[in-house]
């Protein structure tokens, strides 16, 4: 083996060939309890966190929430326009009141330059006319 892998199997055996902490209670604290707790500034840290954690949280839910209404509003447009154009195409296909005679005098109406007839063509004659 290495000079490398024997030392490193050497500390490793050293290591585990230790014993336990020989005493399995600590020994009582010199230290007085005052000097070991946060104080006055680890309480105003603590406080600063959990106040800018819930501000946070509240944006976060109004910004959600926001963006969820704009996505339902757009649904609501989307629809109301889908259904417009809907009625649209149902009113183009729906028979209005004077279609039916301007459908019986189609044979009437002037021709256009492709040769179909020209539903307007009594209108414009009267137009023209006076």
């Amino acid at each position: 083996m290495s000079p490398l892998a024997d030392s490193v199997f050497t500390v490793t055996t050293r290591l585990l060939a230790q014993p336990q902490t020989p005493d399995p209670t600590l020994p009582p604290s010199t230290i007085p309890d005052e000097a070991v707790t946060p104080g006055v500034w680890g309480f105003v840290a603590i406080a600063f966190v959990a106040i800018a954690t819930v501000l946070i949280v509240v944006d976060m839910t109004r910004r959600v929430r926001r963006t969820r209404y704009r996505g339902e509003v757009r649904e609501r447009i989307q629809a109301e326009r889908d259904e417009a154009t809907l009625a649209a195409a149902a009113l183009d296909d729906e028979e209005l009141p004077g279609d039916a005679d301007r459908r019986a005098r189609r044979g009437e109406g002037d021709r256009d330059r492709d040769g179909d007839v020209d539903d307007d063509g009594d209108r414009r004659r009267r137009e023209r006319d006076s």
